[in-house]
C-alpha cells in the first residue's frame, strides 16, 4: 500500500504540474481578454459618466454655496466705458490737431510775412549804405584827383 501510495502520490504531483501549466495559460488568455475590456470600460466611464457625474458635484456645490454668484453686467459695463472713453479722447484728439494745424499755418504766415519785413528793410540798409560807400569813394576820387593835379601841377613849377 505504501508503493501505492508513492506511485498515486508521483502521479498527483504530474496531473498538478500540468493543472498549473494549463492555469498559466488560462490566466494569460483570461488576461488578453480582460484588458481591453477594463480599457474600453475606462474610456466609457470617462467619457460619459464622468462628466455627468462632474456636472452634477459642480450643480450640488452651487446650490450649497452661501455666497451669490457674481454678475457678469459689471465687466460688460467697463468694457463699454472703456470703449467710450477711447472714441471721447479720439475726438479730442482729432479736434486738437487740427487746432494745431491752424495754429502752425498761422504761425507760418506770420513768420513768412516777418521775413518779409526784415528783408526789406536789410536790403534798405544794404543799399543805403552802397548809397554812402559810393558818395564816400566819390569823394575820396575827387580828392585824389585834385591831389594828384595839384602834385602834377607843383612838379612843373606852377604854384
Amino acid at each position: 500500500m505504501a508503493g501505492h501510495a508513492r506511485e498515486m502520490a508521483g502521479q498527483a504531483r504530474e496531473v498538478a504540474g500540468q493543472a498549473r501549466d494549463v492555469a498559466s495559460e488560462k490566466i494569460i488568455v483570461a488576461r488578453g481578454w480582460a484588458a481591453p475590456r477594463l480599457d474600453a470600460a475606462a474610456h466609457s466611464i470617462e467619457e460619459q459618466l464622468a462628466p455627468k457625474l462632474s456636472a452634477a458635484l459642480s450643480q450640488a456645490a452651487a446650490r450649497i454655496d452661501p455666497t451669490p454668484a457674481k454678475s457678469r453686467k459689471t465687466p460688460m459695463l467697463l468694457l463699454f466705458a472703456g470703449v467710450a472713453i477711447a472714441a471721447a479722447g479720439y475726438v479730442l484728439y482729432r479736434r486738437n490737431a487740427d487746432q494745431w494745424t491752424d495754429t502752425l499755418k498761422e504761425s507760418a504766415s506770420d513768420a513768412s510775412q516777418w521775413v518779409g519785413q526784415k528783408t526789406e528793410a536789410a536790403a534798405g540798409k544794404v543799399s543805403g549804405a552802397a548809397d554812402d560807400v559810393a558818395t564816400k569813394t566819390g569823394e575820396l576820387g575827387a580828392k585824389a584827383d585834385a591831389r594828384a593835379e595839384h602834385t602834377s601841377h607843383t612838379s612843373k613849377g606852377q604854384p
